[in-house]
């Protein structure tokens, strides 16, 4: 993932800028950049912020940085904003993005004559892949629209230019964009909750394919929304920060309520229910009152500063963030039988890390409820977990081993009532070394998102997709 913010003030806003980008901290921790307009000078700050946080990099680049407008991300991918100069005239763009079909896209601008020279550890950067592609419009409408047709994967982006900015979403919704507004100041942001201290509330969420123009003038409308909508329904499980809205929906609602749908389905005996931080505190709240056990924090993390685990390269990194981040507390959970929920197993590498942990401090018995079903599939649009391959999955290891060293018969593994999908949860169980493991179903993530399963992308789960 990564996390995009812009903002059109009627006052210097670079302090606002740095504030409403630094709360999309969560969404990625390689690189993080600053741009602003000030009567057509473009000012930039890009760090690399993977060994430290956003604002102790940026902090003093802020009083630097002129205008009235300006856009920042946090990214997982390469260095972001990129500056551009065409016959458009002078602008930045940022964006969050997965792009499958780079070679295809570069061999297009190198035979119209355009050049690359953000090159990223020998690789096309691909914010200014897009920017290339913006360019070859007659207009920015046209440009965008290119980008539209010609990406296969997924990209939401902000153009920044004297006149304002200009915020496009993917066209099928994978990632998400919010307007707020505050007077006849604008922000646009990833996440809503980014802007609510800032004395900003929330105005339109741009809809999926839609491209606005902001300004103080208002929002005006360049591209039609489409008719299709994938929005990720990992955002509302993982990614998202509890206060998000997403299409309106709040994210620690949504956990919330599949944690109680699973406690009014369990039958395990145990003393309490803890959440795995931060993401499996909202379901942990809801199981219990699903179950009708008490909520106890067994397991804490230290501090928000740790980066999410998923993000290190190599998994010894992984598995050390993991490890650090997160305390037991020893005699909460001494001699105890306790459900642990969590969003999801990736690789299962770092539940089973913590359940040697939690057994080691004292824990009777463990039984882990996840939040939404096993992860078969790898992402082919958000840049989910670092995994280059769906063999890293620990449910296509699992399946391999099953099915005699080949991993085929997913449908069967997809269907929670097969003799297969039992399996499957079985030899998990067993791998990560719980006493009991559940898996919430797919029906029940669409039902506690509150959207019809068409408007969510699912691929994760049954690898259903469209429009790649």
């Amino acid at each position: 993932m990564s996390g995009l913010f812009g903002i059109i003030s009627q006052k210097p806003c670079a302090s606002e800028l740095y504030y409403g980008t630094d709360y999309h901290s969560h969404l990625g921790t390689r690189r993080a950049g600053l741009s602003t307009i000030d009567n057509g000078v473009m000012h930039l700050n890009i760090h690399n912020i993977e060994n430290t946080q956003f604002k102790t990099k940026f902090a003093y680049d802020v009083h630097e940085m002129l205008g009235n407008k300006g856009i920042g991300v946090i990214s997982d991918t390469d260095a972001q904003p990129i500056v551009c100069n065409s016959h458009l005239g002078r602008f930045a763009v940022c964006t969050v993005s997965r792009i499958n079909n780079v070679s295809e896209l570069e061999k297009i601008c190198l035979d119209k004559n355009q050049q690359f020279t953000e090159l990223s550890m020998g690789r096309t950067n691909p914010t200014e892949l897009v920017a290339l592609l913006v360019t070859q419009g007659k207009t920015f409408t046209d440009g965008i629209a290119n980008v539209y047709e010609k990406v296969r994967g997924s990209v939401s982006f902000l153009i920044l230019t004297n006149d304002g900015i200009i915020a496009a979403r993917d066209r099928y919704g994978r990632t998400p964009l919010v307007v707020g507004r505050r007077d006849k100041d604008y922000v646009v942001a990833s996440e809503s909750n980014s802007y609510v201290n800032l004395g900003y509330r929330t105005e339109y969420f741009i809809k999926p394919g839609e491209a606005v123009h902001i300004s103080h003038d208002g929002i005006h409308q360049l591209i039609e929304p489409s008719d299709k909508m994938q929005i990720c329904s990992f955002l509302w499980i993982y990614y998202g920060f509890p206060a998000v809205e997403y299409e309106d929906i709040n994210a620690e609602e949504v956990r919330y309520r599949l944690g109680e749908a699973m406690g009014k389905s369990d039958d395990v005996d145990a003393d309490y229910v803890s959440g795995i931080p931060d993401s499996g505190v909202g379901m942990a709240l809801g199981y219990a009152v699903g179950k009708g056990i008490p909520y106890k924090r067994g397991i804490l993390k230290y501090t928000p500063t740790w980066s999410r685990s998923f993000m290190p390269v190599d998994q010894e990194s992984r598995s050390l963030v993991a490890k650090m981040k997160l305390i037991p507390s020893h005699k909460v959970l001494e001699g105890k039988d306790v459900v642990f929920c969590d969003d999801s197993i990736v690789r299962g590498t770092q539940l089973r890390d913590q359940v040697r942990m939690l057994y080691a401090n004292g824990v009777k018995h463990i039984h882990v409820r996840i939040s939404c079903p096993p992860l078969l599939y790898g992402c082919n649009y958000l840049n989910f977990s670092t995994s280059k391959t769906d063999n890293e999955l620990i449910t296509r290891r699992v399946i391999a081993e099953l099915e005699g060293g080949e991993v085929r018969n997913l449908e069967a593994y997809r269907d929670e009532t097969s003799k297969q999908y039992a399996n499957l949860v079985e030899t998990i169980r067993k791998t990560v070394g719980v006493d009991t493991l559940k898996f919430n179903s797919l029906a029940t993530v669409c039902e506690a998102i509150g959207l019809p399963k068409e408007r969510l992308c699912t691929h994760c789960f049954d690898g259903s997709s469209y429009g790649e």
